[in-house]
């Protein structure tokens, strides 16, 4: 049963951690390079990167877009 509860936890550990990654992926905020910066800031400075995606994405404007 111990087993369980620790796999259950750890389960939820990785898709909390893995939540910002999917929903900057997801997102039609930024694209190419940009998106790709990003979610690697993400996976290694984690949550802060995440706000600062919030905050600041997109850094440039896409010129494809009007």
């Amino acid at each position: 049963m111990e087993g369980l509860f620790t796999m259950s936890f750890l389960l939820l550990v990785v898709l909390i951690w893995a939540l910002p990654i999917v929903l900057i992926s997801k997102s039609n905020r930024t694209f190419g390079g940009e998106k790709v910066a990003w979610v690697l800031a993400v996976i290694f400075v984690s949550w802060l990167a995440w706000i600062f995606y919030l905050l600041l994405a997109p850094l440039k404007s896409n010129p494809n877009q009007r």
